[in-house]
């Protein structure tokens, strides 16, 4: 298991109901959660695990400053193309102008182009062909 994935498990269970977890890992991870009315989080990891996981955080915190996202305006089925044998509007690395096409979403029948609000460059597509997308979902990343 990765050290990320480790991270995201402890972070997600800190907003759980869990009362006790306790966990132990080959390579000497050790996670005990206790919670009841107040939240404690004891989590035993060694020195090189916990400096992996300090850079990422900053590193992603750093990074989550510099994006504009571009989120959905309504709920509806995510298409990158026009057609099934089309390429698709935009792909990771490319430079989009204000007002250009990124995806379309698919709502009661209706296709609604989903336009670009900035210039920037397609950093991250957070969604795939037929996704279910709701109100507020983030589509795009741009840099």
């Amino acid at each position: 298991m990765e050290y990320e994935q480790i991270k995201n498990m402890i972070m997600d269970m800190g907003n759980s109901n869990v009362d006790e977890l306790s966990l132990e890992f080959p390579d000497g991870v050790k996670i005990h959660m206790k919670k009841n009315a107040a939240k404690v989080v004891e989590t035993t990891i060694p020195q090189t695990i916990q400096t992996v996981v300090k850079e990422n955080t900053q590193e992603a915190k750093t990074e989550e400053v510099c994006y504009k996202e571009i989120k959905a305006p309504m709920v509806g089925t995510f298409y990158s193309k026009s057609s099934p044998k089309d390429a698709p509007f935009v792909k990771v690395g490319d430079h989009v102008k204000k007002g250009d096409c990124l995806c379309i979403l698919e709502a009661m029948k209706l296709m609604n182009e989903i336009e670009a609000e900035c210039d920037g460059e397609i950093v991250e597509i957070c969604k795939k062909d037929e996704d279910m997308v709701e109100y507020g979902e983030v589509l795009f990343r741009l840099k």
